[in-house]
């Protein structure tokens, strides 16, 4: 039964993949002034995420969406899970790491990871 519902969520993740690449979201535009701010910005800015979650695809497209460009790191297994789970305190995708000031604060769940998103940029 395990497996079985591996293979679902699974599944159901690649659909999901599948449908944001054929409807992709539009894309802020802005002037080449305020994509480089805001590029400068999000270099602080690091997504923990498994590649098929549906939640970490709908964090991707809001970031596609407003045209940022984050860091990406696939939590699924290796160093950044380790680093999610001793830094962020547990392993839950999608998260934020976020580098401001010489403080670092993890931001979990991908409404709030979106509305600070849309609130920033």
């Amino acid at each position: 039964m395990r497996i079985f519902l591996k293979l679902l969520r699974e599944g159901s993740g690649r659909l999901l993949i599948f449908i944001d690449w054929v409807f992709r979201p539009s894309i802020i535009k802005r002037s080449d002034e305020e994509q480089m701010i805001v590029d400068q910005k999000t270099e602080s800015l690091k997504l923990y995420e498994f590649y098929a979650c549906p939640f970490c695809v709908k964090t991707r497209r809001a970031i596609k969406r407003l045209n940022l460009k984050v860091e990406t790191r696939n939590a699924q297994e290796g160093s950044y899970r380790t680093e999610l789970e001793s830094s962020g305190g547990k392993i839950q995708v999608p998260c934020l790491q976020i580098s401001q000031d010489g403080e670092v604060s993890w931001l979990y769940e991908s409404n709030d990871i979106i509305g600070y998103l849309d609130k920033h940029f």
